[in-house]
């Protein structure tokens, strides 16, 4: 089984000795995790463990494990493997980048040391012509299986909303042009951030989900009628809630609360305490919809403030924030890991919820069945966290990933 994020077949230079029980993928060697707290689908335990053999996961239990650990934490937590839907880059470039298959590899590893096993390469708006080009560079390497799938987030997007994408490359949608993107990723497309108030909008969420993708409303000038019309049309996630959106009224109640009253829609959240205060982060995660954290990275997620390029646009990074010349947010320097722990830790998030909104959620957003849960006979992508919620170490398909040398 070839993982979705690629694992050295040895550690390299620069990072730590694996930890006890290290076994490569496939292998036969069991290795048994116990922590204080083990999430499950629906239930903890507390504490409670897994064993994991030929990168599966093949038991789990309450109680302390039926034989002396390889690994236990006791005041810790283990969790499935993060998986991030929403990720423009990191270490220091952007799937926007010329170089796409060394990029794109850079980025997984750099978000894979914080715990996140299954990626989404997500694109900002460029124009149609380099679309395709990165599309197809990129469908190789979800072919190959580095990547989850490709996110299209433009260039369908409402000016008044574009947040940080250039004004003169967004288009209205058209079937041709719809056509010529998910065909060049040839099924690898899985999501596309779309304003269904654009002209053609409509038509073009359902077009999108009859090539197999996800239609995510975002960047959108749509008010709640509209919305809701989007989701009958076969919308099924919203895009970075309330960020690139019209505010909530309570009088025109907008997109927000169209996508947050219903329990078949997907919420992302970028819990950085930037994009949104964390009574926010706590309202999302309570409402009828199914959140999703998200990181909505850049390139400067992992490396050091500076100036940085998303898409054609210049972006300053500064003391955790991403913003344009003119201020205006242009992603974020997210981790997973660091947006669970804002989440709990600040925003108050109950930890299973926030556990669940980092996995199995994703997962079903994408219909990934095979990942997500903590489930015999699924994949052993896992991440133990620590009392305090930073990443202790991940596992890739039930091998430890070799670990930075701080």
């Amino acid at each position: 089984m070839t993982p979705l994020i690629s694992r050295p077949d040895t550690a390299e230079p620069g990072h730590a000795p694996a930890l006890p029980g290290e076994a490569g993928p496939g292998t036969e060697t069991p290795l048994l995790l116990a922590a204080g707290t083990v999430v499950l689908p629906d239930r903890e335990y507390s504490p409670g463990w897994v064993e994991v053999r030929g990168g599966l996961i093949v038991d789990c239990g309450a109680g302390e494990p039926p034989r002396p650990a390889d690994v236990s934490l006791p005041a810790g937590v283990l969790a499935p493997g993060f998986i991030d839907v929403h990720n423009h880059g990191g270490g220091g470039v952007s799937f926007n980048d010329a170089n796409t298959h060394a990029v794109a590899r850079r980025i997984t590893q750099t978000h894979l040391d914080h715990g996140t096993t299954t990626m989404m390469a997500s694109l900002v708006t460029a124009p149609i012509d380099e679309m395709e080009r990165l599309v197809r560079a990129l469908a190789e390497l979800v072919r190959d299986g580095l990547l989850a799938g490709i996110h299209l987030e433009g260039p369908w997007l409402s000016p008044k909303h574009r947040g940080a994408h250039a004004p003169e490359l967004l288009l209205p949608p058209d079937a041709a042009g719809i056509d010529r993107l998910m065909g060049a990723g040839g099924g690898a497309v899985r999501m596309v951030t779309i304003a269904p108030e654009l002209e053609g909008g409509l038509a073009a969420v359902a077009r999108i989900v009859q090539h197999g993708a996800v239609a995510a409303i975002g960047h959108t000038d749509a008010d709640y009628a509209m919305t809701r019309t989007a989701i009958a049309a076969g919308a099924t996630a919203g895009t970075h809630m309330f960020n690139a959106m019209p505010p909530l009224h309570h009088r025109e109640p907008g997109a927000a609360l169209a996508l947050l009253d219903d329990p078949a829609v997907f919420a992302e959240i970028i819990a950085d305490g930037v994009h949104l205060h964390p009574a926010v982060v706590r309202l999302i995660s309570e409402s009828p919809a199914r959140p999703v954290l998200v990181t909505d990275a850049m390139a400067a997620a992992g490396a050091a403030d500076g100036d940085y390029k998303l898409g054609g646009l210049d972006v300053r990074v500064a003391h955790g924030e991403a913003r344009l010349i003119d201020g205006t947010i242009a992603g974020s320097v997210l981790t997973l890991s660091h947006a669970v722990r804002y989440a709990v830790l600040t925003a108050g998030v109950p930890l299973p919820l926030a556990i669940r909104a980092a996995t199995q959620n994703p997962a079903d957003l994408l219909a990934l069945t095979d990942r997500g849960r903590i489930v015999p006979g699924l994949r052993a992508d896992l991440v133990l966290l620590d009392a305090d919620l930073h990443v202790h170490a991940p596992l890739l398909e039930g091998s430890w990933v070799p670990r930075p040398v701080s």
